[in-house]
C-alpha cells in the first residue's frame, strides 16, 4: 500500500513538473509590450493557506533611477485586508496608490486576489498552489486578470519558491495584450525572526535581482507580524536602477 501511495505521488509530481516546463517555454515565446508600462517587481507568493486566518497588509515600493524622471523617487503603496475562506482558499482586497515627480499621491487601482492551496505542505516533493488576480486601473481605465502557478521546495534550511504568471490586459485606447512573467526566491531559514533571501523578477516590462530580509514576530495565540525589506537592482534599461521594497503584515 505504501508503495502504491509513493508511486502515485511520483506520478503527480512528474505531471506537475511537465506542466511547469510547458509554462516556462511559454515565458520565452509569448512576451508582449506592457500596456501600463508598470514594474512587475513586487512580492513573492507562497502556496499556503492557514484556516481561520485574517490579515492586514501594507507594502510599499520606492524607485530610484538616474535616467527616467517618472521612475526616480516614484512610490507605490498597497493596503490590503485578507481572510481565509477555508483551509484551501484565501481572498484579499487591495487599494493601490501611486506618487511620482509628475503627479501627487492618488488612488490608482483596486485589486482582488484569491489564493488556492492545491497540495498539503510536504505531501509531495514540491508544494503547489495557484494565485488568481483581477485589477482595474481607475485613471487609465485598464483592466487586468492573471493567474500564477506557485511552487515551493525545501532542502533542509533552504527554501526555493517560484511564481509563474500568465497575464491578460485590456481597456480603451490600446490593444489587448497577453503577457507572461516569473518571480523566484531562494531563502535560508536562519531563524523565525530573520531569513535572508535573494529574489529575481523577469517580465516584459522589468527585470531585476537583489537581496531581501524576511522575518516573523510571534505575539501570542494566532497573532503575529510578518515583515520584509529588500532592494532589487534593475538588469535592463526598462527597470529602475533600484527598487526598494518593504512589507509589514499583521495576522490574527
Amino acid at each position: 500500500m505504501n508503495d502504491i501511495v509513493y508511486k502515485s505521488k511520483k506520478i503527480i509530481t512528474v505531471l506537475m513538473l511537465s506542466t511547469l516546463s510547458v509554462l516556462l517555454s511559454v515565458i520565452h515565446t509569448v512576451y508582449a509590450d506592457s500596456a501600463s508600462g508598470g514594474s512587475f517587481i513586487d512580492k513573492i507568493y507562497h502556496p499556503y493557506v492557514q484556516p481561520h486566518e485574517r490579515d492586514i497588509e501594507f507594502r510599499t515600493l520606492y524607485k530610484k533611477d538616474s535616467e527616467d524622471r517618472t521612475k526616480d523617487n516614484a512610490r507605490i503603496h498597497k493596503l490590503a485586508y485578507g481572510q481565509s475562506i477555508n483551509d484551501r482558499w484565501m481572498g484579499e482586497l487591495y487599494l493601490v496608490g501611486e506618487k511620482n515627480r509628475e503627479q501627487d499621491f492618488k488612488l490608482t487601482s483596486v485589486e482582488l486576489e484569491a489564493l488556492w492551496q492545491i497540495t498539503e505542505q510536504g505531501e509531495y516533493d514540491y508544494d503547489w498552489g495557484m494565485l488568481f488576480e483581477a485589477e482595474h486601473e481607475t485613471q487609465k481605465h485598464i483592466s487586468e486578470v492573471s493567474s500564477a502557478l506557485l511552487i515551493e521546495k525545501e532542502w533542509g534550511k533552504w527554501v526555493g519558491t517560484a511564481n509563474i504568471y500568465l497575464i491578460y490586459e485590456w481597456g480603451s485606447n490600446f490593444n489587448n495584450e497577453l503577457e507572461t512573467a516569473m518571480a523566484l526566491q531562494g531563502r535560508y531559514r536562519l531563524s523565525r525572526q530573520l531569513e535572508p533571501a535573494i529574489e529575481f523578477y523577469s517580465s516584459d516590462t522589468s527585470e531585476g535581482i537583489g537581496p531581501v530580509l524576511l522575518g516573523t514576530i510571534k505575539m501570542g495565540g494566532r497573532k503575529q507580524i510578518r515583515w520584509e525589506a529588500g532592494v532589487i537592482t534593475g538588469l535592463d534599461n526598462q527597470t529602475a536602477d533600484e527598487t526598494y521594497k518593504f512589507l509589514i503584515e499583521f495576522e490574527f
